[in-house]
């Protein structure tokens, strides 16, 4: 095997005009469209960058309102829990007053219909007593006078 040496030189003076002719007309337009790639990918290296650090300032200020509704919550539902307690004691002593002044009036009442019974019980023992004492003493004692004389022993014995 032999190399054919102008055929090597030929063959270099060839790439070299080649090079020179894709440097002259291509390596600039392929190297500026290489920077302006590297230039979209680190403005969109720094846009995600605030975007990150934005989202995270947004992250914390939502946390901090989230924090402070749940803690605002627990003060509105203590307020109306006291608020409740307050109404359903309320209620309760309105209830147990009306309970008291039921149990009042009852007891008046009891005590009323006891006397009117005691009344009518006095009533009655004085119609009996004037009917068995007239009978027994078929006398000119008016009914009225023996009427007085009951009453006046029923009162001192305490009927």
């Amino acid at each position: 095997m032999e190399i054919d040496w102008t055929r090597v030189i030929i063959t270099i003076i060839n790439f070299i005009i080649l090079f020179l002719i894709l440097k002259h007309f291509f390596f600039k337009r392929v190297g500026d469209t290489i920077d302006k790639r590297q230039e979209e990918i680190n403005s969109e290296i720094k846009n995600a960058n605030e975007n990150e650090k934005k989202s995270e300032e947004l992250l914390v200020k939502h946390q901090k309102l989230v924090a402070n509704s749940k803690q605002e919550g627990k003060s509105i539902v203590e307020d109306y829990k006291n608020k409740a307690d307050k109404v359903s004691k309320g209620i309760v002593d309105d209830a147990q007053k009306d309970a008291q002044l039921i149990l009042n009036r009852a007891k008046t009442e009891a005590e009323r219909e006891k006397q009117k019974a005691e009344d009518d019980i006095k009533n009655q023992v004085v119609d009996l007593a004037v009917l068995v004492s007239s009978k027994a003493l078929e006398s000119s004692i008016d009914e009225a006078q023996h009427r007085k004389l009951i009453k006046d022993f029923i009162a001192k014995v305490g009927i």
